[in-house]
C-alpha cells in the first residue's frame, strides 16, 4: 500500500514537472502584448491585495526620508514665494503687452514606484495609480530631477511606465538655449544597467559644448516643453559632414526614484488657440486701438483655417512664452 502510494505520488510530480516545464516554453515564445495583458489581469484581481500591501509598504519605508524633503523643498518654497506676486504681475503686463493668451499647463497625478512589473523587464516601473486616479497611456512620468518615460498600460488601480531606458523610447530634445533640436534616445546595449542616453539627429554643423542642458521641445503634443532630460557629456560618434550624436548624462536615474509625477492635460494642446490674433481691420471707436485688439481674439476652434499671425519661435517649441 505504502509502496503505491508512493509511486502515484512519483508519477503526479513528473506531470506537474511536466506542466511547468510546457508552459515556460509556451511563455517564452507568446508575444508580449499577451504577457502584458495577463501580468494586468493577475495585478487587477487575483494579486490585488498583494498589490496593495507592496503599495503601502513602500509608503512606510519611504515616508521618513521624504518628509524631511518635502520639509526642506517647503522651506526652500517659501523663501522663493517671497518674490512671486510681483513676478506673476510683470508676466501678466508682459504677455498683455506681447499679445499672448493665457499660458497652458499640465496638471499631475502622483503615483508611489512600487517594483518592475515584470521580472525580466528591467526598463519599465510599476506605479499605484490607474484609470481610477485619471492616468490614460501616453502621460509622462516625471521626477523632481527630470524626465522618467511614459505610462504606456493602464489597469484600474495600476500602470506601467516605460522607462527612457526601453529600447523604443523616444522624446524630441533641444538645448536649453533653444539652438541646437534633435531626437533623445537610449543607447544600444542589450545591458539595461548600462544604458544611457543619446542625443541624435544633430546637424555636423551644430556643436554643444559639454555641461548643456537638454529639455523637452514639447513637439509631439506628449512630453511638456522645458522637462529635463539630460546633460551633455561629450561626442558618442559622428559622420564626417553629416550628423553628430552626443552622449548624455540622465537628469533622472529611474532606480532611484520612489515617487513620481504622471502629467495629464484635460484639454488637447492647440498652439494657435494660445495666440490672439493682431487687429487686421485697423479698429475704430473711441477708444482707439483697444476695440481692434479685443476684436482680434480669435477662437482656433471656430476659424480652424485662419493661421496665427504670431507663429511660436525655436524658444517655445510650440507653446506660449511663459
Amino acid at each position: 500500500m505504502a509502496r503505491g502510494l508512493e509511486r502515484w505520488q512519483s508519477r503526479r510530480d513528473t506531470w506537474a514537472f511536466a506542466i511547468c516545464m510546457f508552459l515556460s516554453i509556451f511563455c517564452l515564445f507568446i508575444p508580449a502584448s499577451w504577457g502584458v495583458s495577463v501580468a494586468g489581469f493577475l495585478r487587477s484581481i487575483p494579486l490585488a491585495p498583494m498589490v496593495w500591501l507592496q503599495g503601502r509598504a513602500e509608503e512606510g519605508r519611504t515616508s521618513r526620508a521624504r518628509f524631511r524633503a518635502v520639509t526642506a523643498q517647503r522651506d526652500s518654497l517659501a523663501q522663493l514665494g517671497r518674490g512671486v506676486g510681483s513676478l506673476v504681475s510683470e508676466n501678466e503686463e508682459l504677455r498683455r503687452r506681447l499679445g499672448l493668451g493665457q499660458k497652458l499647463g499640465p496638471g499631475f497625478i502622483s503615483a508611489e514606484v512600487m517594483h518592475q512589473p515584470l521580472p525580466t523587464d528591467g526598463r519599465t516601473l510599476l506605479l499605484d495609480a490607474g484609470s481610477r486616479k485619471g492616468v490614460k497611456p501616453m502621460s509622462p512620468v516625471v521626477s523632481p530631477y527630470g524626465l522618467i518615460g511614459v505610462v504606456r498600460d493602464v489597469d484600474e488601480n495600476t500602470s506601467v511606465a516605460m522607462t527612457w531606458a526601453h529600447p523604443e523610447f523616444r522624446v524630441s530634445g533641444v538645448s536649453d538655449n533653444g539652438v541646437v533640436a534633435g531626437i533623445v534616445g537610449p543607447t544600444a546595449t542589450g545591458d539595461a544597467s548600462r544604458t544611457g542616453l543619446e542625443f541624435r539627429a544633430i546637424t555636423y554643423r551644430d556643436t554643444l559644448p559639454e555641461g548643456s542642458m537638454i529639455v523637452a521641445s514639447g513637439l509631439g503634443g506628449v512630453y511638456p516643453r522645458g522637462v529635463p532630460i539630460g546633460m551633455v557629456e561629450g561626442i558618442e560618434r559622428e559622420q564626417t559632414g553629416w550628423e553628430r550624436v552626443y552622449r548624455l548624462r540622465p537628469a533622472a536615474s529611474p532606480s532611484m526614484v520612489a515617487h513620481v509625477l504622471i502629467l495629464t492635460g484635460d484639454k488637447p494642446l492647440v498652439v494657435p488657440g494660445s495666440f490672439i490674433l493682431p487687429d487686421t481691420t485697423g479698429g475704430s471707436g473711441g477708444n482707439g486701438g483697444q476695440g481692434g485688439r479685443d476684436s482680434a481674439k480669435v477662437d482656433s476652434a471656430a476659424q480652424p483655417s485662419s493661421p496665427p499671425a504670431i507663429q511660436p519661435s525655436p524658444l517655445q517649441g510650440g507653446r506660449s512664452a511663459p
